[in-house]
C-alpha cells in the first residue's frame, strides 16, 4: 500500500526536481526482528520513484556486514544518504523517516544533492573550525513537529564538516537506546555521548556544546 497520496507525490516531484546532483539512499534492513523494515523499504521505493535523481540500493545488515561496517550501521532499518560520488557524508536515519520526519528526509536529500542553503559566513567559520570527532544523535518521534528541524541541523553540520556524523533515531522503534540516553522528551540531542540538548535548538546551541568539548 502506498504511503504517499497523489497530492503529496506531486508536491515531492516538484521539490525533487530542484535537486542538483544524484543521491543514493542506502537502506539497511534485517530479515528477522525488524518490525518496520518492510514499511521503510516500501516508503523508500516510493521516494525513488518520485525523484529522478534519487537511487535506492538495499542491503541486509547480516548478509552485507562489511558494507554495514563501512557505513557504521548498527541498527535496522537504517538509511545512509550518499552523494553523487557515493560518498557517505555522515547523514543517517535510524527508523522509518515518516510522519513529520519526512521533512528531514526531504531536506537531507536536497542538501546531499548540493541544493542546500549556505551557512552565514561567521557560522561557517565556526563549523569549519571543528577538528575532532563529533557524533550527534537526535532522538525523535514521528508525531513530533519540532523534531525534523533538529535532525536537519545535525545533518547540516555533518555535511559541512568531515569530523561530524549525525543520525536520527526514532525513539519508539529503538526503546532500549531511548532508555539508555534517558529520552523523556523529543527532540533530544546527544552530542558525543554525554552532552545533551532538548528541543529544536538553534545551530548556535549545537556549536556552543561542540566548542566546549
Amino acid at each position: 500500500m502506498a504511503l504517499l497520496n497523489e497530492d503529496i507525490r506531486k508536491q515531492l516531484t516538484e521539490v525533487f526536481d530542484t535537486m542538483k546532483d544524484e543521491v543514493t539512499i542506502a537502506l539497511f534492513t534485517k530479515k528477522d526482528s525488524c518490525d518496520s523494515c518492510a514499511d521503510t523499504l516500501s516508503f523508500m521505493k516510493e521516494i525513488e520513484e518520485i525523484g529522478s535523481k534519487i537511487k535506492l540500493i538495499t542491503y541486509d545488515i547480516d548478509d552485507d556486514s562489511e558494507k554495514a561496517k563501512e557505513y557504521n550501521v548498527e541498527l535496522t532499518p537504517a538509511i545512509v544518504l550518499l552523494d553523487h560520488n557515493n560518498v557517505d557524508n555522515g547523514v543517517k536515519y535510524n527508523g522509518i523517516p515518516a510522519g513529520h520526519e519526512i521533512n528531514s528526509l526531504i531536506t537531507g536529500l536536497l542538501e546531499v544533492s548540493g541544493t542546500g542553503e549556505a551557512l552565514p559566513e561567521e557560522m561557517k567559520k565556526r563549523v569549519d573550525a571543528i577538528n575532532k570527532p563529533i557524533h550527534i544523535r537526535v532522538f525523535v518521534t514521528l508525531g513530533c513537529p519540532h523534531c525534523p528541524g533538529a535532525v536537519s541541523k545535525a545533518h547540516k553540520l555533518a555535511l559541512e564538516n568531515k569530523f561530524v556524523t549525525a543520525e536520527m533515531i526514532e525513539a519508539q522503534t529503538f526503546a532500549d537506546l531511548s532508555d539508555k540516553y534517558d529520552v523523556s522528551g523529543v527532540p533530544k540531542i546527544i552530542i558525543n555521548e554525554d552532552h545533551d540538548l532538548v528541543g529544536n535548538q538553534p545551530l548556535e546551541k549545537f556549536l556552543e556544546v561542540i566548542e566546549s568539548l
